[in-house]
């Protein structure tokens, strides 16, 4: 029962805003890439499969490239279930992107350990918020939460994220005021420095 309130939560969370029509990325992703993400724990890599999340896996090829995450909090963390962020720390810059709505991609792979997937508020909502499963999350898979990567590097990083403020930053405000507010009220926020993809 508490899973499911979390999964529930994991939808309401993200619906802060109305966004455009559903729609799709503009680039095609390849097949199958690699991203190294850099925080501040230190560094954790994503192996991307494009046919488990066709239209997730071109949406977060194109934020990487644009160099979306960088300076983003992990503002969610909950022990034994995930680690959630994306929410960009400019606002002006975040609000160019939450309108950006994908379709939803049918279930191809399973929500287990370390592997990534995105939040979102209901049906053709998901945007850039993302999340890594810390154990076996698949009661999520009938949920509408199909991941399109998995950690293949470094989950002992993302392991350690400080998980200290757990639930208490507000989306609302990160939307409206990004990092200055995340920096004066939850200091201690682990962030993600860099992000590229790699071979």
């Amino acid at each position: 029962m508490l899973f499911k309130t979390i999964a529930f939560t994991l939808c309401v969370f993200c619906a802060v805003f109305v966004a455009a029509p559903a729609g799709q990325a503009a680039e095609k992703a390849p097949d199958s890439y690699k991203v190294q993400f850099e925080t501040s724990k230190g560094k954790f890599t994503v192996q991307v499969t494009r046919k488990w999340a066709p239209n997730g896996a071109d949406q977060f090829y194109e934020l990487v490239k644009k160099d979306f995450y960088k300076d983003c909090r992990f503002f969610r963390v909950v022990p034994g279930f995930m680690v959630q962020w994306g929410i960009n720390g400019d606002p002006q810059v975040q609000a160019t992107w939450r309108d950006r709505k994908i379709k939803d991609d049918p279930l191809v792979a399973s929500n287990g350990r370390g592997f990534i997937t995105y939040a979102m508020a209901g049906p053709d909502t998901r945007t850039s918020q993302l999340f890594i499963n810390f154990k076996d999350n698949s009661f999520l898979d009938n949920q509408g939460f199909p991941p399109f990567g998995q950690v293949i590097e470094g989950m002992e990083v993302v392991d350690s994220i400080n998980a200290e403020y757990r639930e208490q930053p507000k989306q609302g405000a990160i939307q409206a005021e990004g990092n200055e507010y995340l920096k004066s009220n939850f200091p201690n926020l682990d962030y993600i420095k860099s992000v590229k993809i790699v071979k």
